[in-house]
């Protein structure tokens, strides 16, 4: 029997407890006629008190109420509040131990309620044995095996018989799982994953950590090495299918836990765990060394295009004095001989007048040489660069299982001529290869007149490969990223029967053609609403004429009395250390015991380590010079600590601990509910070993950099972040910020600048229950579109669009709410789908239908935006704290000069995390601290006003010493505040 525990000491104070909301309270505990019928069966108001007490605890949670157990006040007041009933009677009742058996007797007959014997234990672990093949988590396996035995109608046993039994399913389902990744695999494959334990020869490496390095920068050399890995895992020679057997949750936790041990650790292992632990990461290296590989494709293809361009403008630039003299020179000619035909003079003399035959000549020449292609395109000089890719381009299209779409299926034929070419080594195209992929912009550079260029060929080829990549016209099998469209999507079948039992878990009316007539009637109501107000000059605080839309900015000045409350409460506030500010959170919320170790699962024995590891991240410190800075502390112990208990999971769930200990704090509700948020991207540079990981985009300037996309509630706390390219429209992340965060935040309206939207996201986010509120920057050329038929509307015509194609949108209804079907079932990311819908010009169906949907919900923002001041106004405020809180996470991150240096994208994504844990930390204690602040100022007599108290802010960091050694010595006792500092006197 396993010994070890699989559920912490909070986790199971909470499985058995009572239920916190209101709403669920009384869903649970309201009984009902048949209910009371039942109870007023009974003589005394004792006994029925106790009867109705003993049958909700059987119905939630579950369990009988022991004999020496009081029940919670709360329920025996509902309870008795609704038998009207004094509570008092509990005293008489809890002293009859006879009667109370005899009422359980008879409330399990008259419910059929059994009670938890061998038999339910016997037939329990088997049924729970396949909920442990998807997840290892101990609470979700104790939480279904809960919901099992309620519905069965079986009273639970003891939480430690419930522990007890969720163990035993968990190593049956481990056992299950380790046999069938290694029962098929042959004697020559199971040598294969042994020998990666070895090290290399002339290399301190083993062969499993060379595999498992990721490539350093986007050049053709790494490409090759990369291309070198995979061919390495596939020389393994697993079974195709293999990973389609197990659940991808178990197979990357096996992954991630392997990953993180030495061989020697592995070594211990017993043969088949050790075996299925290789085969886990063989699985999981393959997949992300092809995913690597196509990033790394794409990013070449990239730079290769922009060092074109770079070079085209270069030139053009160089050129600049002689192509101004050239044209001064034709003006000169072109005036002489328009001269001339007036006058009738000969046109060639007067040509001669302003230079010499033979300079004209030579000047003609001149002239052609400087001249640009007609379309002024730099495509032409890629060709220079065709060197880059044809170094790696044979091995990596030989290395990659293509399949395409129909949209893609010429592509394809195209690569597959390249592949023979690359095999025989012929050098010229046959004279039918496939030339219907090449776009109008190609043409001129691969069909010549002496037939097909074969370098521009291949260039086309594989520039198109990228895009098709992107959109998902093209796929890679064993990638994660690159997969078919529809494998990230909610089978066929199981869609169509949510459809079908109007179960889908989506917030709009599943029949398409009601669902459009009510948002169409909608539209027309506002578009005339708004035609007649800007017809009479009557929008407020803006204006709409023949001359365009002009909106007047709203004020943003604080009045000075709230001034004054800023300045009273931000002089209280104790000076803190930054190590002593997280100790005290740490005692509120318990944040820290969410990072539990991978394999145990257990929390961390020393809490200041782990605490120290977090600061290194959020700091952007880094282990070494942490370690140097914090007593006590070594490199090796932070990094062991790092690799076993820091993970993407563990962030959130104390992340979550944060926000929700916001949420509930009575002060945090003067900023807001909760119930509205916004994003942005904040961008930090990327140097040292990192540069040549990082992205460029000239928005911010002509060095590499990394985003992190940050989404903030009303409350000032910071409830998800994400590390993303520079080069990708914020807009692809928004939605995965507000579906993927673990806390108790429910938003319902959703604020960001002008990169944070687009048409495709429009359309989604009503679906999923999100108002979308974007601030978007030059309103007056943003579009409405209207439905058909719809009449002239005067005054709206410098923003009007066009009419919208309804019968599109209904020909994809039910593709569409598949696609908002399997995004809130999280089968996919928000982001991977929209970045394939956005990515390429070529839009499928399913594309161009979101469009026109998100045009639908794009122009009744618009409109509303126009009548609405209010809603102005709430988008600024929105937008406003979460610029706010960009500043405090960039006083935060200052270690470092503030770059990101950590080559790894994993480590990356910890620094994001930790960052945004640390700001989470500082807002939450700020909260607190303001709180006491303004408490204090009324003691002492000021007269605070409830209306100035959303003017203050929990994102000060003056009064925070975020440098310096850091030491977990405090002098404050714990359960005790640290001490305002006293009011001035002025």
């Amino acid at each position: 029997m396993p010994r070890r525990s699989i559920l912490s000491a909070a986790e199971r104070e909470q499985l058995l407890a009572l239920p916190e909301s209101p709403e669920e309270f009384i869903r649970q505990y309201t009984f009902s006629e048949a209910d009371l019928s039942l109870i007023h069966q009974h003589r005394g108001v004792a006994n029925r008190l106790g009867f109705a007490v003993q049958l909700c605890y059987l119905r939630f949670p579950g369990v009988s109420l022991a004999v020496e157990q009081l029940p919670a006040s709360s329920l025996l007041a509902f309870v008795a509040t609704q038998l009207k009933i004094s509570v008092t009677e509990w005293a008489v009742y809890g002293q009859r131990e006879q009667t109370r058996r005899e009422h359980l007797l008879e409330l399990q007959a008259a419910f059929s309620i059994q009670t938890f014997g061998l038999p339910h234990y016997r037939a329990a672990v088997p049924w729970l044995a396949e909920v442990a093949r998807q997840t290892d988590k101990g609470v979700v396996l104790v939480q279904a095996l809960i919901g099992h035995l309620r519905h069965q109608g079986v009273l639970l046993p003891a939480v430690t018989v419930l522990e007890r039994l969720s163990a035993e399913a968990l190593t049956r389902a481990n056992r299950w799982l380790y046999q069938t990744l290694t029962e098929d695999l042959t004697s020559e494959t199971r040598q294969a994953l042994e020998n990666l334990l070895t090290r290399r020869e002339g290399s301190t490496l083993t062969w499993l950590a060379w595999l498992r390095q990721a490539p350093a920068a986007p050049t053709s050399r790494q490409m090759l090495e990369h291309l070198a890995r995979l061919a390495a895992w596939q020389q393994l020679g697993l079974p195709a299918d293999l990973a389609r057997r197990v659940h991808q949750n178990r197979l990357r936790k096996i992954a991630r836990e392997g990953g993180q041990m030495t061989p020697a650790d592995l070594a211990k292992f017993e043969p088949v765990r050790r075996l299925a632990t290789l085969v886990a990461l063989a699985l999981e290296g393959t997949a992300t060394v092809l995913d690597e590989l196509l990033d790394l494709h794409d990013r070449i293809v990239g730079k290769v295009f922009n060092a074109a361009k770079h070079k085209h403008q270069q030139q053009f630039q160089a050129s600049g004095k002689a192509i101004n003299q050239q044209v001064r020179l034709f003006g000169r000619i072109g005036q002489a001989l328009l001269t001339a035909r007036a006058t009738g003079t000969d046109p060639f003399a007067a040509i001669e007048s302003v230079l010499p035959w033979e300079e004209f000549t030579a000047s003609v020449g001149e002239a052609q040489q400087l001249a640009q292609p007609a379309d002024f395109d730099f495509l032409h000089r890629v060709g220079e660069h065709y060197a880059t890719l044809r170094r790696y381009a044979p091995a990596f299209l030989a290395a990659l299982p293509l399949r395409a779409a129909p949209a893609a299926k010429r592509l394809l034929a195209a690569l597959d001529v390249l592949r023979e070419l690359n095999t025989t080594g012929a050098r010229k195209l046959p004279a039918d290869a496939p030339t219907a992929f090449i776009s109008k912009r190609w043409q001129k550079l691969v069909l010549t007149d002496q037939g097909l260029d074969r370098r521009y060929y291949e260039l086309c080829a594989l520039a198109e490969l990228k895009n098709a990549l992107r959109s998902g016209d093209m796929w890679v099998l064993g990638s994660r990223q690159f997969k078919d469209f529809e494998e990230y999507l909610v089978p066929t079948e199981p869609f169509a029967a949510l459809l079908q039992a109007g179960e889908l878990p989506l917030a709009v009316e599943p029949n398409g053609e009601r669902y459009l007539q009510q948002r169409l009637a909608h539209l027309t109501q506002q578009l005339e609403t708004v035609n007649r107000l800007a017809a009479a000059g009557e929008l407020p605080d803006a204006s709409l004429t023949a001359a365009g839309l002009k909106i007047m900015p709203l004020d943003a000045a604080v009045p000075d009395a709230a001034q004054a409350l800023i300045e009273q409460a931000a002089r209280q506030l104790p000076h803190v250390k930054i190590t002593d500010l997280l100790l005290e959170v740490d005692e509120w919320t318990g944040f820290s015991r969410h990072f539990t170790h991978l394999r145990t699962g257990a929390p961390t024995r020393d809490p200041a380590l782990l605490l120290t590891t977090l600061l290194a991240d959020g700091l952007n410190l880094g282990l070494t010079k942490m370690a140097a800075s914090c007593p006590g502390s070594t490199h090796a112990k932070l990094s062991w600590l790092q690799a076993w208990y820091i993970r993407d999971d563990t962030y959130s769930l104390a992340l979550a601990e944060l926000v929700n200990a916001q949420l509930r704090h009575p002060f945090a509700a003067h900023w807001g509910d909760g119930t509205t948020s916004s994003s942005d991207g904040q961008r930090f540079r990327a140097g040292g070993r990192a540069e040549s990981t990082g992205h460029i985009n000239p928005k911010y300037g002509a060095e590499p950099g990394r985003l992190f996309y940050t989404h903030v509630s009303d409350q000032y706390a910071p409830f998800s972040s994400q590390v993303i390219n520079v080069g990708v429209r914020d807009a692809t992340y928004v939605l995965d910020g507000l579906l993927y965060h673990e806390s108790d935040l429910r938003i319902a309206e959703h604020y960001t600048d002008t990169a944070g939207f687009t048409d495709h996201l429009f359309a989604v986010m009503p679906l999923l229950s999100y108002r979308f509120a974007p601030r978007i920057r030059d309103l007056s050329d943003t579009k409405l579109y209207m439905p058909p038929g719809s009449p002239a509307y005067e005054a709206l015509q410098p923003l009007l669009g066009g009419t919208l194609n309804v019968r599109h949108v209904l020909a994809h209804w039910e593709e569409i709410l598949r696609l908002a079907t399997s995004i809130k079932q999280g089968t996919v990311t928000a982001s991977l789908m929209l970045r394939k819908l956005g990515s390429y010009p070529r839009q499928n169906g399913l594309a161009v239908a979101l469009r026109e949907l998100g045009r639908i919900e794009r122009s009744l923002f618009i409109l509303d935006w126009l009548q609405s001041v209010d809603l102005r106004r709430r988008v600024q405020v929105g937008l406003n704290k979460g610029e706010a809180r960009n500043a405090l996470a960039r006083a935060v991150f200052f270690h470092r000069l503030g770059e990101i240096r950590d080559r790894g994208f994993e480590q990356q994504r910890y620094r994001a995390s930790g960052l945004n844990l640390l700001t989470a930390a500082i807002v939450l204690w700020n909260t607190v601290y303001l709180q006491r602040a303004v408490q204090a100022l009324r003691a002492h007599g000021h007269n605070v006003d409830e209306a100035l108290l959303p003017y203050l802010s929990p994102l000060g960091w003056e009064h925070i010493n975020l440098t310096g050694d850091y030491s977990w010595r405090t002098k404050r006792a714990p359960g005790k505040f640290q001490p305002l500092r006293p009011l001035s006197r002025s």
